[in-house]
């Protein structure tokens, strides 16, 4: 069932966005498609068991959470040589004809309502291009969202044989009264043999509803890493995706939250194997305390003509209190018997015996668990090749254990 479209939105705040921003007729008419798009899709699925639903994006009241007129952001956005980092409004002026070749190939607007209303309402966002060979190792995308609304779009496209590593993170910046809302969507369109790392690392105030979809689109021999870190916000859905579309493609989606609170950290990682010698690794880790929520379901599909395909999953969850609760859904889509694939999920609490141990050497308690806590991300800390965000997901974690 779609959902209901608010009063305070129209086909005119769609064309006011687009004119503020002296936008072609092309992206305009995108826009309105994915306006009208609202009718008829719906809110991204989730999770459901016989009378109930993990997640409860329906309660989202886009009446008052929406206020697509009124965005505003402080973005910072660090280039590397050789590659193109700009803002949409300036990219339009210079790349018009790549962005119009990729814009929404990966993330169709219609993809569900969250997506088209993004689509048709963003004001904020990066377009960065890398050229043929080059080696583009240190963009940085620092954004700050200061209004009760933001919605923000970025597009990837690397050309063969070019690298990049991008690294975004997110906060709030001005107070604003009253809930907010921030969407943010990634497409990355990865030339034959190219490299990409996207880092993004969210740590959002407590009174925002944080919606993102991050899905990448392999060429042959291609690799698309993730690392996704989550901190913040009050519930998050966070959907990280790949499409090994390229023979010999790659992907690693590393993912990371630590909820406290009531917080809701609904995550997800998915790979679709279309190729053949393709090869996946997701791997998530989550902290859960006071009455903290998590979801995660993680999707490994090998399609028919998917030969020689390899793929590995594994999430664990550490709750630290008894009001928190965790639940994990990995699936397994296997259509081809040339496979190496496996799964798994584990939920449980700090070990008691781990905790006598250090309490018994002179280790107080509390001091005991942060210690723990910490020893438990390394696995997922390990995986991060890049030590800037590594080194931000532990400040954060340790200050949340402080």
């Amino acid at each position: 069932m779609s959902v209901q479209i608010p009063p305070t939105l129209s086909a005119e705040t769609v064309r006011e966005i687009s004119e503020d921003r002296n936008e072609p007729e092309w992206l305009l008419e995108a826009r309105l498609d994915a306006f009208e798009a609202l009718d008829d899709v719906a809110l991204p699925d989730v999770i459901q068991t016989p009378g109930r639903r993990w997640t409860n994006l329906e309660a989202l009241d886009f009446e008052n959470l929406v206020d697509p007129l009124n965005q505003s952001d402080e973005t910072e956005r660090v280039s590397a040589e050789g590659a193109t980092v700009l803002s949409f409004v300036d990219a339009l002026d210079e790349h018009e004809d790549l962005i119009k070749e990729y814009f929404g190939s990966v993330v169709p607007a219609d993809t569900n309502y969250l997506t088209a209303l993004s689509a048709a309402l963003f004001t904020t966002g990066t377009f960065i291009y890398v050229p043929e060979g080059v080696d583009a190792e240190d963009v940085k995308i620092r954004a700050e969202m200061n209004s009760q609304t933001l919605f923000s779009h970025t597009l990837v496209v690397t050309e063969e044989s070019s690298s990049a590593t991008i690294l975004e993170s997110i906060e709030s910046g001005d107070d604003v009264d009253g809930d907010r809302y921030f969407s943010n969507i990634v497409e990355v369109v990865a030339g034959e043999n190219s490299y990409v790392q996207f880092g993004s690392l969210q740590n959002l105030n407590e009174d925002t509803y944080h919606y993102t979809l991050k899905r990448g689109d392999t060429d042959t021999y291609s690799t698309i890493n993730w690392i996704e870190g989550n901190i913040g916000s009050r519930l998050t859905r966070s959907d990280v995706e790949t499409t090994l579309n390229g023979d010999g493609s790659e992907t690693k989606i590393v993912g990371a939250f630590f909820g406290h609170d009531d917080q809701h950290l609904d995550v997800n990682a998915r790979v679709w194997h279309q190729a053949e010698h393709t090869t996946a690794d997701l791997v998530t880790r989550g902290v859960l305390d006071d009455e903290a929520r998590s979801v995660y379901e993680g999707v490994q599909d090998v399609g028919v003509d998917a030969w020689n395909t390899s793929s590995y999953q594994r999430e664990n969850t550490l709750m630290l209190s008894d009001e928190s609760e965790a639940d994990a859904s990995p699936k397994l889509i296997i259509h081809n018997h040339d496979t190496e694939a496996s799964h798994s999920a584990t939920v449980g609490q700090v070990d008691a015996e781990e905790m006598f141990y250090m309490t018994s050497r002179a280790i107080d308690p509390q001091t005991a668990r942060n210690m723990l806590v910490e020893g438990f991300f390394v696995p997922v800390l390990e995986e991060i090749e890049v030590d800037e965000f590594r080194n931000d997901l532990e400040e954060l974690v340790q200050a949340r254990l402080n």
